[in-house]
């Protein structure tokens, strides 16, 4: 029992000198460490200083290339936002450029559509033109045709109308004749009245009383006749029968000096006057015509005397 006991405080002082021994040795151990730590202290420090500084130099430099990029930053900023705005400028002016572009081709083609549809009128018209300067040319010609057939219509008919005037003429010519034969052939055939004288065609009658020119023409007018006319030279040698002064169917009292027969017809101024006669000589003025007997040469009888004097006359119908 006591070599138990013994053995256990044996076993007993036995660990405690081993943790003294441990202890110890941790000691040391720890003593080596903290001076290999104060050592290596002293070089982490060294190189810490030596890291921070590099880490403050870095850190200036950062800073330094920092503030360069923020404005680097800040101008490619402001770059972009220029940019940004000339981007939506460009934007804006493309989209507008693109609606006028849009409405330029559509003006365009609206303008190609009213082109094409021009000239398709244009080729209608030059077309029209050219038929119609054909039609116009074709006219032309026929009108022109059409000219000289009415210009030698024309001379035609009036050449025609010149024939048929003149045959118009001649057949009135020949009417006349042929009346006037009538009228002979009737007078020649039917006797003069009672105490009237034949000449040719006609019958004379020389009134038995003197009268005034006036009174003798509505005298000769109440037996249906009037004062003679004389056409011819053997009717102015015929009157020379009767042998006396009388008047005739002449007188310019509507113009004086302008002689004209009963019937409208004007005098030749030479016929059958007497010499110096007429010269409306009389202050009354002599506006009536006798046939003077004895005349002072043969035929040359007529004599111009005032139209109240008073002398048989000779009617003729």
């Amino acid at each position: 029992m006591m070599k138990s006991d013994s053995v256990s405080q044996q076993r007993g002082r036995s660990p405690s000198r081993a943790a003294v021994v441990c202890l110890g040795l941790l000691c040391v151990l720890l003593l080596a460490g903290i001076t290999g730590l104060g050592l290596h202290y002293q070089g982490f420090r060294g190189q810490c200083h030596a890291e921070v500084r590099d880490q403050q130099l870095r850190y200036s430099n950062l800073t330094a290339d920092r503030d360069q990029l923020e404005r680097e930053r800040d101008r490619l900023e402001n770059i972009y936002n220029t940019l940004t705005a000339e981007r939506e400028r460009l934007e804006t002016s493309y989209n507008t450029l693109t609606a006028e572009r849009d409405q330029l081709e559509t003006s365009y083609n609206t303008l190609t559509a009213d082109r094409d549809q021009l000239e398709t009128r244009y080729n209608n018209l030059t077309a029209e033109r050219d038929q119609l300067e054909t039609s116009y040319n074709t006219l032309t010609a026929e009108r022109d045709q059409l000219k000289t057939s009415y210009n030698s219509l024309t001379l035609e008919r009036d050449q025609l109308e010149n024939n048929n005037n003149t045959l118009i003429a001649e057949r009135d010519q020949l009417k006349q004749k042929s009346d006037q034969l009538t009228e002979r052939i009737r007078v020649l055939e039917s006797p003069c009245p009672l105490g009237w004288w034949r000449f040719s065609s006609s019958c004379y009658h020389i009134s038995t009383e003197a009268k005034s020119w006036a009174e003798s023409r509505q005298d000769c007018k109440s037996k249906g006749a009037d004062l003679v006319v004389i056409d011819s030279r053997e009717e102015q040698a015929f009157l020379h029968i009767f042998g006396k002064r009388v008047w005739i169917g002449l007188t310019d009292s509507e113009k004086e000096g302008t002689w004209t027969w009963l019937d409208g017809k004007l005098i030749n101024p030479s016929k059958f006057w007497a010499d110096g006669e007429p010269n409306d000589s009389h202050q009354k003025g002599e506006d009536c015509a006798e046939f003077r007997f004895p005349p002072t040469k043969p035929l040359m009888s007529w004599n111009d005397l005032p139209c109240s004097l008073k002398f048989h006359a000779v009617c003729e119908i």
